[in-house]
C-alpha cells in the first residue's frame, strides 16, 4: 500500500540504539513516518560473518530494541536478505521515498552499501548514509602529506585536536507513527540466532545486551572506574575496565556518548587522568577502523611487508590447547577460559593470548 505521510526507511545494522542515532535524525528531517527495518544478511559480510557468540548478542540486542520501539508506539520490521531486495520490497509496501542508514567500514559492507545506494538512487529514491559509529571517520584524519596514518600516536594526536568538535549526543526524538499495520515482520526466532545447545549460561549471567545495558555500564565507568582507570585497567583480577566492547560493536551506544558521559568525571586529577587514559583506548578503536579502511588487506597480510616471512608454527594440538585454556600458562589459560565462558576477556590477557577487544 502507499502511505499518506512522507515515509523514510531507517535501515538498522550495527547501530541498535535510539539515542544519538544520526540516521534517525536525518530521516526525520524529510519524513513524518519512519519505518525501522533490520535485514538479516550475514552472508553479505563474508568472509567475516558473525560467529555464534555475536549471533547470541545480536538476538538479545534486537529484542531490547524491539521493546524500546514499542514503548514509543513504533515497530521493528525484521526481514531476511538479500538487503537490496528486502529494501525494495519494503519501499513498495510502505510508500517510502527515502532510505537512510549509518555507515559500516569493513571492505565487504562498504562494497555492499555502495551498490545498494547506487541502485536505490537509480530507482529514483533518496538514499543517504551517516556516521553513527566513530568519532572520526577514516578519510577525515590524514597526515600533513595527505596520507593515512600507520602509527597510533601521531594519529591520535591529530584526532585530539578535533575531539571538541565531535558534537554533543542527542536525545531520543519523537519517532512519530509506526509503519502501516499491514507491513509484516519476521520474528527474531526465525533468524536462528540463538544456540540450539544451551552453552550460553555464562553469557546470560555476564551481560545485558541492548541500549539500557550499555548505559548502565557507562554509569559504572563514570562513577567508580574512570578515576582509577589508569591503574586498574592493567589488573585482570579487578573490575577495572568498562566492558563496553560489545555494546560499542553493535552500536547500542556511540563513542561520543561515552566521551560526553565522562566529561563530568574530570573534576580532580585522578579522574582527569583516568578519563584521558580511557578516551585514548577509544582512540585505539578509531585507529583500528582507520587501518582497516585504508589498508583492507591487513586482516590477512601484515601492514609492514617485512613481517610476511615471519616464522609460524602450525600445530593443531597446540592451537586446541590454547583455545581451550590448557596451555599450562595460568594467565593465558585464565583469559581463554574467561573468553569461552563470557565471550570477553581482559585487555592484558588479550595481549598474552593474541585476541582482541581493548575497552
Amino acid at each position: 500500500m502507499t502511505a499518506a505521510r512522507p515515509t523514510a526507511l531507517v535501515w538498522l545494522r550495527r547501530d541498535l540504539r535510539l539515542t544519538d542515532n544520526p540516521a534517525i535524525e536525518l530521516a526525520l528531517r524529510s519524513s513524518e513516518r519512519l519505518v525501522f527495518a533490520y535485514i538479516h544478511a550475514p552472508d553479505e559480510e563474508s568472509p567475516w560473518e558473525p560467529g555464534a557468540a555475536s549471533r547470541w548478542w545480536l538476538h538479545h540486542s534486537l529484542a531490547s530494541l524491539q521493546k524500546d520501539l514499542e514503548t514509543r508506539g513504533q515497530r521493528l520490521i525484521v526481514r531476511q536478505g538479500p538487503s537490496l531486495a528486502a529494501l525494495r520490497a519494503l519501499i513498495a509496501e510502505t510508500g517510502a521515498r527515502t532510505v537512510v542508514w549509518n555507515r559500516l567500514y569493513e571492505p565487504a559492507t562498504i562494497a555492499r552499501d555502495k551498490a545498494v545506494k547506487a541502485a536505490l538512487r537509480g530507482d529514483g529514491f533518496t538514499a543517504e548514509s551517516c556516521n553513527g559509529a566513530l568519532l572520526f571517520e577514516p578519510w577525515t584524519v590524514q597526515t600533513d602529506q595527505g596520507a593515512p596514518y600507520r602509527v597510533f600516536t601521531p594519529f591520535w594526536k591529530r584526532c585530539l585536536k578535533s575531539l571538541a568538535d565531535v558534537g554533543e549526543p542527542t536525545p531520543v526524538p519523537d519517532l512519530g507513527p509506526g509503519p502501516p499495520a499491514d507491513v509484516a515482520s519476521d520474528t527474531l526466532e526465525s533468524l536462528g540466532l540463538l544456540p540450539r545447545i544451551p552453552w550460553d549460561a555464562g553469557f546470560r549471567q555476564a551481560w545485558q545486551p541492548g541500549e539500557a545495558g550499555a548505559h548502565a555500564l557507562v554509569d559504572v565507568l563514570a562513577d567508580s572506574i574512570v578515576a582509577r582507570y589508569g591503574e586498574t585497567r592493567n589488573r585482570p583480577d579487578l573490575v577495572g575496565t568498562s566492558r563496553l566492547s560489545p555494546h560499542l560493536h553493535f552500536g547500542e551506544i556511540g563513542p561520543r556518548q561515552v566521551v560526553a558521559a565522562l566529561a563530568p568525571s574530570g573534576h580532580d586529577a585522578a579522574s582527569a587522568a583516568g578519563t584521558e587514559a580511557y578516551i585514548r583506548e577509544l582512540g585505539w578503536r578509531e585507529f583500528a577502523h582507520h587501518l582497516l579502511f585504508h589498508f583492507p588487506a591487513t586482516p590477512s597480510e601484515p601492514l609492514d611487508p617485512k613481517f610476511a616471512g615471519y616464522r609460524w608454527e602450525n600445530s593443531p594440538a597446540l592451537l586446541k590447547a590454547w583455545q581451550r585454556g590448557r596451555t599450562g600458562y595460568p594467565i593465558v589459560d585464565a583469559g581463554m577460559r574467561e573468553l569461552w565462558h563470557t565471550g570477553w576477556m581482559h585487555n592484558r590477557e588479550i595481549g598474552r593470548a593474541s585476541c582482541r577487544e581493548r575497552v
